[in-house]
């Protein structure tokens, strides 16, 4: 029995939050957010001359591989680092690149106006980072503890979070009463320390209280 390619295969599975197509490399810019938000989030695979639809549609110049390096290396603040890897599926070149999970977060990208933004991987989309997730990134860096301080806020906030589970940024400003940086500093520090997970779709964002260690 004939194996499946491996690149149909991935195909075969659409775009989703490891995994993105693109048609061709047309501009450094663009093709830097998908890389930085794979590396800002769960790693993934890029895969160059594969349409939306999933139709092989091949690399259409090798200058397409200078745009992508020129992109991590020059696009990327700071560089992401990816491999990739050429195939030939039924005649046309398929580029397969992978781009690791970096320690190094948060790598930015320049968005439609030209500022460098932090971008994450969710579901099919590359989304803006939130404030509190840039928060979470910087208190991780070597060397900075967080000092929880269970003050009134605090106790509103967790008191919310014991009745209901879950809470999103603005129903922690109007609990606690705080500034929207304080807010998002409050929620950071809960997900450094383990309180709260944040889970992020297209349309919002909410916190969540995890569970207990048994």
């Amino acid at each position: 029995m004939k194996k499946t390619h491996p690149i149909k295969n991935l195909i075969a599975q659409g775009e989703h939050q490891q995994l993105d197509f693109k048609f061709e490399i047309s501009d450094a810019a663009k093709i830097a957010r998908s890389l930085v938000a794979f590396a800002n989030t769960d790693g993934g695979k890029l895969l160059i001359g594969v349409k939306d639809n999933g139709v092989i549609a091949g690399v259409r110049s090798e200058e397409e591989k200078f745009m992508l390096e020129n992109a991590a290396k020059r696009y990327c603040q700071p560089e992401v680092s990816f491999t990739a890897k050429a195939w030939v599926v039924d005649g046309k070149q398929v580029l397969e690149v992978d781009i690791p999970v970096s320690p190094a977060a948060p790598h930015r990208a320049p968005d439609h106006n030209g500022n460098y933004k932090a971008f994450i991987r969710v579901h099919d989309q590359n989304l803006l980072a939130n404030g509190v997730l840039m928060k979470v990134w910087k208190k991780r860096r070597p060397g900075l503890n967080v000092r929880f301080v269970y003050s009134q806020p605090e106790q509103r906030l967790l008191g919310s979070l014991n009745d209901n589970g879950r809470i999103t940024l603005s129903e922690t400003r109007k609990i606690t009463g705080l500034s929207k940086f304080k807010a998002e500093q409050l929620l950071s520090d809960l997900i450094i320390l383990g309180v709260l997970e944040m889970r992020t779709t297209e349309s919002e964002t909410i916190f969540v209280r995890t569970e207990p260690a048994e």
